[in-house]
């Protein structure tokens, strides 16, 4: 029987980084996998999603190149060619885990794998053969997949998850998207932008729903804008799928209403992989679909720990490599600190893109804190106008007693990379007055930031 002193389980971005890192800490690791390194983010998720909104942003440059002084006379998109290029550059990333891989030595063992009791993994091949594999260390992070409703099951051709939206054979005339966090917001934004007709369809009172308000409105008036149909405070309680297309019935406040389209996405969450993988064996305790962990990763049982997707952390690709690597550290004696939390950001990447870190407005007010808010849209940017996307704005929140940043929220081109800032200031504990003194370089998007803090404290200069 081989013997590791760490195994993976999974080699999504929390899986590969984790034995990436074992093994930069000297620890013989393997790092066991189903399909394709890399997991959902890299093959399915993160990457390809990616290029997809990118073919879509560029095909609206094109449809808006008067705008900009310049005359495109024909123009037209290839749906196969834009699905064809986004399964490119997520094979190439997935090329890209197996070199990281042999460079840091970690053994790749294709199967799907077991924890079973006594510190082992039981891989099943495709052949059906099992081998099993000890480790004084075994790691779990087996991700999650679209999450199915009871009154929208999915039959991967008419009502479908994210995986078959990325490889559609052929561009629907009509989509339905159900549920409007980052996942249905980033395919409606694709679909619409690429001609489909999509209409949103969300349960809770407002799209983006975790985001802060004043974002969630701005994000809608700009899909609005763009054609794209919202109905909030909805539920699809039924679908009919036997004719031609599709029929989904649909709750509102104002009674039933049945819509008709050729797909319906179903984007209403994740469900974590924990069942067939061994835990019940060993007693591994869960709860409500998440594996319960301390702040260092272990579960109740010793020598078996769990990071990313099945723990009760945010569903992130950032948050499950963070805990991967915080994880294994700790396994070495290193002097780590717990995770915060608190200032995870999220980017959602249609566009206009959102992007917050920490306290929503709503949510700090709940809290008892006294708050100074400042706002800069981006339509008083020169960098924002010289580039011709106005939408959007940053807003900051801080605690007028002590200064605290204590949220970020932004809806803009580009402001996935620009919460970065927001992030590391908090981490330091930075006060807006040091915000403020920090000079931002002119003409930039990120400017906006330095100018809403001003906003918050009463001195901004271009509003």
């Amino acid at each position: 029987m081989s013997k590791y002193d760490i195994i993976v389980l999974g080699s999504g971005p929390g899986g590969y980084v984790t034995a990436i890192r074992a093994s930069q800490l000297g620890f013989k690791t393997a790092i066991v996998e189903k399909e394709s390194l890399g997991g959902v983010c890299l093959n399915w998720g993160c990457i390809p999603t990616k290029a997809l909104l990118k073919s879509a942003q560029v095909f609206e440059y094109l449809k808006h190149a008067e705008d900009y002084g310049l005359k495109v006379k024909e123009y037209d998109k290839d749906f196969d060619a834009v699905v064809n290029r986004s399964r490119n550059v997520a094979d190439g990333m997935s090329k890209g885990v197996k070199f990281l891989m042999k460079k840091n030595k970690v053994d790749v063992i294709n199967g799907y794998g077991k924890v079973k009791v006594g510190k082992k993994v039981e891989v099943k091949s495709e052949d059906g053969k099992t081998t099993d594999y000890e480790a004084n260390h075994i790691i779990i992070a087996t991700g999650a997949r679209s999450r199915e409703l009871p009154s929208l099951p999915q039959d991967g051709k008419k009502v479908i998850g994210y995986r078959e939206a990325m490889t559609l054979p052929n561009q629907p005339k009509k989509m339905i998207v159900v549920g409007s966090g980052a996942i249905g917001i980033e395919f409606a934004y694709f679909y619409n932008a690429m001609g489909t007709e999509v209409t949103v369809v969300e349960y809770m009172p407002n799209i983006v729903p975790v985001e802060d308000i004043d974002v969630s409105k701005q994000l809608e008036k700009t899909f609005k804008k763009s054609g794209v149909k919202i109905m909030t405070s909805a539920e699809v309680t039924s679908v009919d799928t036997s004719g031609k297309g599709v029929k989904a019935t649909v709750k509102t406040s104002k009674g039933e209403e049945t819509l008709e389209a050729d797909i319906v996405l179903s984007a209403v969450g994740i469900k974590s992989n924990i069942e067939n993988i061994g835990l019940e064996d060993l007693g591994i305790a869960t709860d409500r679909d998440k594996i319960l962990v301390n702040d260092y990763y272990q579960t109740n049982i010793p020598g078996y720990y769990a990071i990313g997707d099945i723990t009760p952390g945010q569903a992130l690709a950032h948050v499950a490599s963070a805990e991967g690597i915080l994880c294994v550290e700790k396994i070495a004696g290193m002097h780590v600190e717990a995770l915060d939390y608190g200032n995870i950001p999220g980017c959602t990447y249609c566009m206009p893109e959102v992007a917050s870190v920490g306290l929503t407005e709503k949510q700090a007010k709940e809290q008892g804190y006294e708050l100074k808010i400042g706002k800069f849209p981006f339509s008083a940017s020169g960098k924002a106008s010289a580039s011709g996307n106005k939408d959007g704005f940053v807003k900051v929140i801080f605690d007028a007693k002590y200064g605290e940043w204590l949220g970020c929220h932004m809806i803009g081109v580009g402001v996935t990379d620009m919460i970065a800032e927001a992030v590391l200031g908090r981490k330091l504990e930075t006060t807006g007055h040091e915000v403020l003194k920090a000079v931002h370089p002119h003409p930039t998007m990120s400017e906006a930031v330095m100018e809403a803090v001003a906003d918050a404290y009463d001195e901004v200069i271009h509003l």
